[in-house]
């Protein structure tokens, strides 16, 4: 595993045209935890939900195939994945020669699952169906409605406030921006927020996570930071995280953190 500097973020490359499980970068968890108060012990349970729209490898003819990958990394892996480096990997297969897809497929889960040091889910989507993906409109709340009570140049728990109601409700954000923690480069999200306990005060939250618009952090680290700041300032009895980030590259990370039975924002489904 390696730090964030030393990934192939923001340094020219060249793509490779064979297959190399090595291209994958690895990136430890803990030490950005540390820098939230997050231990060993994690008080959510999550997975990031990858999904690489732009597949392809060789059959055993030498025929291109395609397909739409996606897998989840558990949060409890030690390590994530360097987007860029996912990009890399995923290139080189294109002029690999496999068996059949569940030959490609089940080297993906070896090769992932080994780089992250947990489990990997993968599945392939056949490109008929991947026509056919869509996002569910966010349900709940539109905080980007709620004037700012404040403008922040960063984001800090102490900033959230709750009130003396209860409430059970989920808060969505589609303006959520942060910036990659190596190259500066922005990234966009929808963020919901879903909590039942006491009522969080809409404005003060609006302006919290309008705070993350200059915050360095990788797309996972986004969100177990809110995760954790909600959780020190709201104390809610149940709360759920979780972000679809646009595609950059060919590639979209959904992370998902939750506690308890709050909703999770819908992930790409099938339209039928």
């Amino acid at each position: 595993m390696g730090t964030p500097r030393d990934s192939p973020l923001g340094k020219a490359t060249v793509y490779a045209d064979r297959y190399d499980p090595a291209l994958l970068y690895a990136i430890e968890r803990a030490p950005q935890r540390a820098q939230i108060g997050l231990g060993a012990t994690l008080p959510f349970a999550g997975g990031d939900a990858w999904t690489v729209w732009e597949a392809q490898w060789l059959d055993a003819t030498g025929l291109p195939q395609a397909a739409v990958v996606r897998f989840e990394v558990p949060a409890t892996s030690p390590a994530i994945i360097e987007s860029k480096s996912a990009k890399l990997y995923f290139t080189a297969l294109d002029d690999t020669r496999f068996d059949g897809g569940d030959d490609y497929r089940a080297t993906i889960v070896r090769d992932l699952s080994a780089a992250t040091g947990a489990d990997v889910r993968v599945e392939l989507i056949a490109p008929d169906d991947a026509r056919r993906l869509a996002r569910a409109a966010p349900a709940g709340l539109d905080l980007d409605a709620v004037p700012l009570a404040a403008r922040h140049a960063a984001p800090d728990a102490a900033q959230l406030a709750v009130g003396d109601a209860h409430a059970a409700e989920t808060l969505v954000t589609q303006r959520f921006r942060s910036v990659c923690p190596v190259t500066g480069q922005p990234d966009y999200a929808t963020i919901a927020i879903a909590y039942r306990g006491a009522a969080i005060d809409h404005a003060a939250l609006h302006a919290y996570l309008v705070a993350f618009r200059r915050h360095p952090g990788f797309h996972e680290h986004c969100v177990e930071r809110i995760f954790a700041d909600v959780t020190s300032a709201c104390a809610p009895d149940a709360l759920a995280v979780s972000a679809r980030f646009t595609r950059r590259g060919g590639i979209d990370i959904s992370p998902w953190r939750r506690r308890g039975d709050a909703p999770l924002l819908a992930l790409p489904t099938l339209v039928q």
